[in-house]
Formats: C-alpha cells, structure tokens, sequence
C-alpha cells in the first residue's frame, strides 16, 4: 500500500473475515424485491401510550393509514404572470386525461375515478392531491402523459410536487415582501421556493421585494440541491449559507439612513429542523424497520439549540415557526415548552389556524410519558429514570407540571396525522417575539473589529515573541468559529465580485439595452476577477449588502439570478446576451429599442425549431412581425406576446436574417401549452421507446444469429469438401 494512503477498514475487515473462514454472506441480488414489512411493535406501543388519538377506533384508523403509500400532491407557482392560465389547463385538459388514464389502469369506467382533490387549506385553489402515489406514476404506462407534465412543469418552475402537509409551515409564517427571512435548515428546498413565492407575491406594488430569503444549511451537499430548487424560481432576492443552524453567527447589515453597520434581525424565520421522520412513513416506508426512541432522545438537544439560536436572530414583533415531521413529543412540545420556558415570557405561542382554514389537525399534547429504546420500561417523571440513562434522558424532555403547562399554551400548536385527511404526519408550531431575550447575544463591537482587521493590508513583516520566535496567527476561515463541534466539508466557492462605479462592460450594456436609471449598477456581480466576464449576475440591495459585510463571516454557497451571458459572434456589435433566468428581473430596466412583439402563430413557429443551426427566416413570419424585425439590429432582444389571460417575455436572438427564441426544452413545452400548440412532437412515450429498443436488440440478436449459422454451414461445406478430396 502507498505511504499515507488510508487503508479502506470496511474492506479489511472484510478480508479479514474471509481469512478467518467465515461464511460469505448469501448474494441476495437475483432475488425478487421483498416489500417491507410496515410494523414495528416498539412504535405500535409507544404511540398507543401517548394517546395519540382519541379512541381505539380512531386509533385503527391511523394505523390503517400509516401503513399505506402516500398519494401525490403539486402546487402551482401563484407569483408567475401565467399561473391562473396554467390552472385552468390543469383543470380541464390535464385531469380529463387524469381521469382516462386511472380507469385504463385501473379498468373502471370513467364515472367511477375519483377526481384530483383541491387541498381546501391551500391559498387560491393552487395545490391539489391526486390519488396516485409516485410509484403509479413512474411505473405505469396509462399515465406516461401525467409523468411528463409533472417533470416538465417542474423544472420550468411553474409548479412544485411536494408532500401536502409539508406546505403548512410557509404559509402559516406569513411571508410579506418586505420581510428579511431566514430558512436555518432549508434543504431541499420545497419550502424554501415557497417564501420565495410569498416574497414575490405583489410583483405590481414591487419590481424587486424589497426583503430576502436566507436559506442556509450544514450539509455541503445538500445546500447544491437547495441552489437547484431554488433556481428555478430566478429570484434576485436569494442567499444560501452553509453553516451549522444552532451556532450560526450574528450577521452585519448596513443602515441606509444613517450608513452604520448593525447586527441583523429577522422578520421571520422557519425552523424545519432535522427530526427523526416517523410522520413520513408513507413515504419512506423502510423508517419503519429503522424507527427506535434513540434517534428522538439524540436530537431533542439539537433541535432546542437551533430553535433557541433562531429566537436570538428574531426582531422583536417577529415570528417564528418550528415544525418536524415527527410525531413524537419528545421532539415537538418537550422542545417548545423548554424554549418558551426559558424565554421567561418573551417568547409566546400563537394561534395561526386562521392561516390555514380548513386543514384538519389536532391541539399540542400536555402530557406524554418517555420510555427505553425498546419501550419495555416507562417513565412519568426524571425520578424514574435509571441513573445509566441519565445521559440519554434528561429532565427537560418530560412535561412541566399542569398549571405551567396551562400558562404556555401548548395547545396552540397543530399536530396532523395521517388519517385526518389522507397526508402524512406532521407538527407545527408559531412563535411570536414580544421582547429581547435575556441570553441574546450582541457582538456588534467584535464583528466590527474582525471587519476592520480584513480590511487592513497583509502585514510584510512577520511579528516576534520575547525570545524572537515568529508569533503564529491564529487561523480563520471564511464561515466563522466552529468550536470543533463539526468540519464543514465542500468546495472552495469562487468569489462574488460586485460591479464598481466605472465598469466599462455596465456602460456597454446600457446603451445597447438602454437600462434606465433605476437599475442599480453596483448590484450586478460576476464569480470571476478576471477582466474578460462570462456571467453576469443580478441580486437585489439587501442581497449585495449581507454579502459585501458578512462574506468573510459565513460561507456562502450562492446568489444571484444570471442576467447577461457573454456571447460574441461576427455579426453582433454587443458581445452580451439577455438569459432567460434572468429576464424576470432584468425586463423592468430595459428599453424599448431590443424589444419586437410577436403574433401567436410566429411564436408557435419559433419555439417548434429545435434546431438551433437553422432558426426561422424572418420571411416565415407575418408581415408585421417581419417589419418589425426590419428595425432591429443583430443581437439578442425580448419577444413579447400578449393574450387576453396573460403576458410572455422571452428571450430572443435577432440574426441577420432569422428570428429565434432563446429558451431551453422545458420551458418551450411550457409555453406551448399556454398557447395551445400541439405537443406531440415533444411527448415521449417512455414504454414505446423500451418496446423498440427491445425490438431492435432482439432484431440485431437474430440476425448475429443468422450470420453464425451461416458460417457454421459455410465450414462444414469446406470440410465435407476436404474430406472428399
């Protein structure tokens, strides 16, 4: 083995074990899946001693429903321009081939499907439930035309599938666009692009939300996933940190009216923190054989410490929500009482059901009993408890007595089960701020001075100790303290450099585009310090601040919406193209001199060209549409197209002779179907594929087939011939 080289341990024990003579574990691979058995006698009796439900009966029917899959549920994108005319398509068009589809599969006549439930709680009518679960949809030929709106849709951002239940705590946050809010554990995302949503919700009152969504989380990898789903939204309004949620630092933020720095407080915050999952059993059906009361006992302090450390970020009058997709007290109402207690009433819990009318949930419990890991021992009070599980089980995780308990108003919070209304399992809680805590940390005056001291020039000289030794700096890294409680691991991100005062490319693309006087220059940024930019980005004032005060304090993974991309070609006086992802920002600023409105019928041809090296000729076009091209000179431009329910801004590229749309695959199906094109060029039958395939396979195996005999045949003639001879 190489000097330095980790020797693997899994695979030395495994040569080990084979070394000893123990018997090779039996390949289980060539055997049929096994479904997994849905039962775990340790859970059955720790929730039918909590009195989870009201009585046996009810308490058959939320086993009944845990055990079974759970349906699938999408939420249209509601700030988009064209959201009610993607509603209305998914009303008539896509559920009238819903229905034909499940009474194929299901050989029913159609009268007997059950229809696509609109979620009653959901606001206006955008999230539905359908009565099919993931593995219907994937694996069934019927519904290949569903699958495929579902895919497409969702990466062109215009809906979003996600878990039912898992909407509640966005909407009961009550995000407003002026609003600072901060997602501490947001990946992978669906709630994160749902504050995103509510951020935008009044694109009218404002072309930019004046406020943000911070989206952090501790895993490296999981924040690439956040950046994913968030993208597809293209807010300018977006900042994703990778930083453990229950030590995150106090950030900066500059006061306009007065230019001095200050710590940030949020207005809102969301705390979905990390749960031992036992209410998405419907989903994840192996927790079932993984379920122990260990893994709720392991992250009651966890989830306390990031609660606690969002209640210190909270501004006074803000709110807060903690919500698990557990079911189990220990993590849920033993955490809150413990943080409300703590806060020693500054903290309160709020009743937020009028946010959500119609959902069907249960009050917070007030009291609960813990257990050992296999629940064969219980416990009523940390007097029980064994000394050996002192460790384990602590004092806090019990109920308080009855007349605190009546003072903290757990019965507030909302607990849904399964069976209430076919979803899965689920907590949340609101919490509102009424005064400063008293453990609230203000280190205003050590922020300032570890700012000033990154801004001051590298020292040349190194400096001395008493006996001349060279004295060694203590190391700091970009995200802050970490107090060795967890190595942060992941890619070294590449700098976010701001556009200055007398950028030389900002004026170029001025007076091509003719960006009026509103666009703040200063908030166009690049990830490269190169002089040649490739992409440039945009994000919002309050963005461009947090990032400029806080970059060497955290570590940020991403920001920005792409906004200009360098594109040069011979015959184009302006190397900088309009994207896509940006032209929801971007179109507000730009003037009407790259501007061309387009007719229906021209729209249509220039997204069925999928064949970027022969894009329409501009003769192919109506004659208005081609007049107006006649006015427009090479480059990149915006297509308008206005409809009587809606209005498209896209992307276009202006060639010496043709006319093409900028858009990619999805986003062209996209708007196909909101004009009412036909699709079917773009439909793909996943099942006829493998048909032909398997066809063509079997064809070629056939005919190697033929080719053998044949040359057997042709050798045996040889021989015959020989031996005669």
């Amino acid at each position: 083995m190489a000097r330095g080289k980790k020797q693997n341990p899994f695979a030395a024990r495994k040569r080990q074990k084979r070394a000893n003579g123990a018997p090779e574990r039996p390949d289980r691979r060539a055997e049929p899946y096994k479904e997994i058995e849905r039962d775990n006698a340790a859970f059955i009796k720790y929730y039918h001693l909590q009195n989870i439900c009201a009585d046996e009966e009810e308490w058959t029917q939320f086993l009944a429903s845990i055990r079974e899959n759970l349906p699938t549920t999408f939420r249209v994108t509601g700030f988009k321009d064209e959201a009610k005319a993607l509603l209305n398509i998914i009303k008539t068009q896509l559920f009238t081939e819903y229905v034909r589809a499940v009474a194929e599969l299901h050989e029913l006549p159609p009268e007997q499907v059950e229809r696509p439930l609109c979620l009653p709680w959901y606001p206006n009518g955008m999230a539905y439930q359908l009565h099919l679960t993931r593995k219907d949809i994937r694996r069934s030929e019927p519904l290949f035309r569903l699958h495929n709106f579902l895919i497409v849709e969702t990466t062109a951002g215009s809906i979003s599938r996600q878990e039912a239940v898992s909407m509640i705590p966005p909407l009961v946050l009550d995000v407003q666009p002026t609003d600072k809010v901060l997602d501490m554990c947001a990946a992978p995302g669906s709630k994160t692009a749902q504050l995103i949503e509510a951020l935008h919700a009044s694109p009218e009152q404002h072309k930019i939300p004046p406020g943000f969504v911070l989206a952090n989380d501790v895993d490296n990898n999981r924040c690439y996933m956040l950046v994913h789903q968030a993208k597809r939204l293209n807010s300018p309004c977006l900042l994703v940190t990778n930083h453990d949620s229950s030590f995150f630092p106090n950030l900066l933020q500059t006061d306009e009216a007065t230019n001095s720095k200050s710590i940030l407080k949020f207005d809102k915050i969301l705390c979905d923190v990390p749960c031992s999952g036992d209410g998405t059993l419907r989903k994840n059906p192996d927790i079932w054989m993984k379920w122990n009361l260990a893994q709720a006992y392991n992250l009651h302090g966890v989830q306390y410490r990031i609660v606690r450390r969002g209640a210190e970020m909270l501004a006074v009058g803000g709110r807060l929500v903690y919500s698990t997709c557990s079911l189990n007290p220990i993590e849920n109402e033993a955490v809150l009482q413990r943080i409300i207690k703590d806060s020693e009433g500054a903290l309160e819990l709020v009743d937020a059901s009028h946010l959500v009318p119609g959902l069907k949930y249960k009050p917070g419990m007030t009291d609960w009993k813990l257990a050992t890991k296999e629940v064969d021992a219980i416990y009523t009070s940390f007097d029980q408890v064994p000394e050996q599980l002192h460790t384990i089980i602590r004092p806090t995780m019990f109920p308080l007595p009855a007349a605190e308990m009546s003072q903290i108003g757990i019965e507030k919070c909302m607990r849904v089960l399964p069976h209430l209304q076919d979803s899965g399992g689920f907590f949340v809680a609101v919490i509102e701020k009424r005064r400063p805590l008293n453990f609230e940390k203000n280190d205003l005056e050590d922020l300032l001075k570890k700012a000033e001291q990154l801004e001051k020039p590298a020292q040349s000289e190194a400096q001395l100790d008493e006996s001349g030794k060279p004295v060694e700096e203590e190391k700091s890294v970009p995200w802050g303290p970490q107090r060795k409680r967890r190595r942060l691991h992941g890619y070294k991100e590449d700098p976010y450099v701001f556009f200055g005062e007398d950028d030389a490319d900002y004026e170029s693309i001025r007076q091509f585009y003719q960006l009026n006087e509103t666009l703040n220059k200063r908030c166009l940024l690049t990830r490269c310090q190169t002089e040649r930019k490739k992409n440039i980005y945009y994000c919002s004032d309050p963005i461009r601040d947090l990032v400029i005060n806080n970059e060497n304090n955290i570590k940020i993974i991403n920001t920005g919406v792409k906004t200009f991309v360098r594109c040069e070609n011979r015959h184009t006086v302006h190397p900088y193209r309009l994207a896509q992802e940006g032209l929801q920002t971007s179109n507000a600023f730009i003037g009407s001199s790259r501007r061309i409105q387009v007719e229906r019928e021209d729209l249509i041809l220039l997204l069925n060209c999928t064949d970027p090296t022969k894009p329409p000729s501009t003769l192919e076009l109506k004659p208005e549409t081609q007049q107006r091209c006649k006015e427009l000179g090479v480059g990149s431009c915006i297509l308008k197209y206005v409809d009587e329910a809606f209005t498209l801004f896209i992307v276009g590229w202006r060639g010496t002779s043709s006319l093409r749309a900028y858009v990619d695959r999805d986003e062209t199906i996209h708007i196909l179907r909101l004009l009412g094109a036909d699709l079917s060029k773009f439909e793909v039958n996943k099942y006829e594929k493998a048909k032909e395939a398997a066809a063509a396979a079997a064809a070629a195996a056939a005919a190697a087939g033929d080719a053998a005999e044949q040359k057997n045949d042709e050798t045996e003639e040889v021989m015959e011939s020989s031996e005669k001879e």
